[in-house]
């Protein structure tokens, strides 16, 4: 049944939800403060007496704030994977579990990598992360209908390179041959992303750390998929049901398709 996918699925993400949100508190939140007093620092110029009353102010804040502000990123992180748990691992794999590339524990993770790209890497591509102190020069509409896009993009190639897969091993391809190949339609990204506008960006932030902060992020969301299908693979397979019937449905179709 499609509740045990579900429920393995949201026992996953809250396990990547939880290492997610503590990686962001112990890690991100103190670096995006960091970037924060650069850009004051940057933008503030000469007056060095004010940088360092606000320096003073910030200090003098005590532990609280930090800990409430902590309590959310551990929060929004549970709920950030929770909801990727549910809707990939729960009701994606349940429906394309015998499509998915590989077997036993690689399908989980094929599955995880397809969700990076769909739900982060896609997007990304056209608006990258950005620091705090840093304003997108792009109308919000205009940044939520190419995020939105992007998104549809990231998973169809995904869907595209895992049919290219499955046409190439039922032909007997090699499964190195059929692994390169299948990553061949994730060039096709390529398309969209020459035809977005340029998302410029203002800011006082310096362009090396601006550059570090991006990475942080890509590695933050990487490690949350990460854990999220190591999570799913200690959990086991579902046992109301062995690859499901829709599954199968469309490992059929394709077969037919042949």
């Amino acid at each position: 049944m499609i509740r045990s996918y579900v429920e393995r699925g949201l026992l996953a993400g809250s396990a990547g939800g939880l290492a997610f949100g503590l990686f962001v508190a112990l890690v991100g939140n103190p670096l995006v403060g960091y970037v924060e007093e650069l850009g004051h620092a940057a933008g503030e110029g000469q007056h060095s007496g004010a940088a360092a009353s606000e320096a003073a102010h910030h200090a003098g804040e005590g532990l609280l704030p930090g800990a409430v502000t902590s309590a959310v990123s551990v929060g929004g992180g549970v709920f950030w994977g929770l909801l990727l748990g549910a809707v990939f691992f729960g009701v994606v794999y349940y429906f394309l579990e015998p499509a998915i590339p590989g077997e036993g524990a690689t399908k989980r993770y094929v599955l995880a990598g397809a969700g990076f790209v769909t739900v982060s890497g896609a997007p990304w591509l056209v608006l990258p992360p950005q620091p705090a102190g840093v304003e997108a020069t792009l109308p919000t509409e205009t940044r939520i209908l190419w995020y939105g896009g992007m998104l549809l993009a990231g998973a169809a190639v995904c869907l595209l390179a895992g049919l290219v897969y499955r046409r190439l091993s039922l032909r007997g391809a090699r499964r190195p041959v059929a692994t390169v190949a299948a990553l061949a339609p994730l060039a096709l990204l390529a398309i969209p992303v020459v035809a977005a506008p340029a998302a410029g960006a203002t800011g006082e932030v310096p362009a090396e750390m601006a550059l570090a902060y991006r990475g942080f992020v890509v590695f933050g969301q990487a490690t949350l998929w990460f854990v999220l299908a190591s999570v799913h693979v200690w959990l086991g397979v579902p046992t109301g049901r062995l690859a499901g019937e829709a599954g199968h449905g469309i490992e059929r179709a394709a077969d037919s398709a042949e």
